[in-house]
């Protein structure tokens, strides 16, 4: 069995921040923008970003929205992703 809980270090914590900031960017919005479609303060969206604060299942959800994207479209791409490189693909 594998560590439940992953170190935010890890390249599957690495990879969601990365596409998290990448989808933020391609929509245009500022940190301190998407902090205001989720309603939170700003130092929330770069706490994320960072790595300093974990997004648990149901702020994962709402973070999605946010960025006008499906969570469960976006789950199934990191499971992908982790299956491959688990397969060392």
């Amino acid at each position: 069995m594998t560590n439940l809980r992953l170190s935010i270090y890890s390249a599957e914590h690495m990879y969601l921040r990365q596409i998290l900031i990448q989808r933020r960017l391609e929509l245009g919005l500022s940190q301190r923008a998407l902090a205001d479609r989720l309603n939170v303060i700003h130092s929330f969206v770069g706490k994320v970003e960072t790595g300093d604060r974990r997004l648990d299942i149901f702020e994962f959800v709402e973070y999605c929205k946010g960025l006008e994207w499906d969570a469960p479209d976006v789950l199934g791409t990191i499971i992908e992703r982790r299956k491959l490189r688990c397969n060392g693909l």
